[in-house]
């Protein structure tokens, strides 16, 4: 299934490589006060039991775990054998050098039902539901809220994007990014930017509330190989959206690389994190 594990700006599937340029600038961005109300929630529990969807490398897994006590089971879900191999081999030990176990699943996991999340303590998921479909949200969270445990999901893309130094060309450019990524794919009609709200809305509709935090990437000089990444498939996809802006985003680019290559140029990607069932 596109999107499953996190993406790049310019593609729906997911990428090993790009996982792992992304993974320190996710683990900045997670709003880690989150993670407090889910811990007191776990304590106690003899193993404590997570499904994590869209798992991509591991690295909610490597981010989490040694932010919650005790022993772990994960339970990983992705479309792709290969990535699922290297979380099972990436993944660490909890808070204390407690022992965590991991069994992976492949598969689409906008299939799953509330059977499938049984005896779950908690499910997650990072960088997920704006490569989704309203259908496959409103699945997802009837699954989590069937299975009846909380559910901390981040990193999604909520459509802003704030470069600086400003430039003329910054408001067409993310507006058709935004475009691109509610675009359709093989009858697929990506969410995207809307992402947040529709899920939001979709455990309201199941009684269940949700705490939103900001969990934005801030890209400089320090994370120059995934600013330049991002940039890149950020502008591509923007002119693929609307190949009128080709020409002007060609010098764009090279006005933008410059300002790079100096250390003048920061991006603030902003992402949005939620918790459901603890609020």
């Amino acid at each position: 299934m596109p999107g499953v594990g996190g993406a790049g700006p310019d593609r729906p599937d997911v990428d090993a490589a790009w996982l792992a340029l992304r993974e320190p600038a996710d683990a900045a961005a997670r709003a880690a006060d989150l993670v407090a109300p889910v811990r007191r929630a776990l304590a106690g529990r003899p193993r404590t039991v997570i499904h994590d969807l869209g798992t991509g490398t591991g690295s909610m897994g490597r981010w989490l775990a040694p932010r919650l006590a005790g022993p772990q089971h994960w339970i990983m879900y992705d479309r792709d054998p290969a990535l699922l191999v290297q979380a099972r081999a990436g993944m660490v030990t909890a808070a204390g050098t407690a022992p965590v176990t991991v069994t992976t699943r492949q598969g689409d996991v906008t299939r799953l039902s509330a059977a499938d999340l049984a005896g779950a303590d908690l499910v997650t998921a990072s960088a997920l539901l704006d490569m989704l479909t309203g259908e496959e949200v409103e699945r997802i969270v009837a699954a989590c809220t069937g299975a009846g445990c909380p559910v901390l999901l981040t990193l999604s893309v909520i459509g802003q994007v704030d470069l600086t130094p400003a430039d003329p060309l910054d408001t067409d450019l993310a507006a058709a990014f935004n475009e691109h990524q509610r675009r359709t794919v093989g009858g697929r009609h990506l969410l995207g930017p809307q992402a947040v709200a529709a899920t939001v809305a979709a455990f309201g509709r199941h009684g269940v509330a949700v705490v939103r935090r900001p969990s934005p990437w801030r890209l400089d000089a320090g994370t120059a190989d995934l600013l330049a990444a991002w940039f890149t498939g950020w502008v591509a996809a923007a002119c693929a959206q609307r190949p009128d802006l080709a020409g002007p985003a060609a010098e764009y680019a090279r006005r933008r690389r410059a300002q790079a290559a100096a250390g003048r140029l920061a991006v603030v990607v902003q992402h949005t994190d939620l918790l459901a069932g603890l609020g």
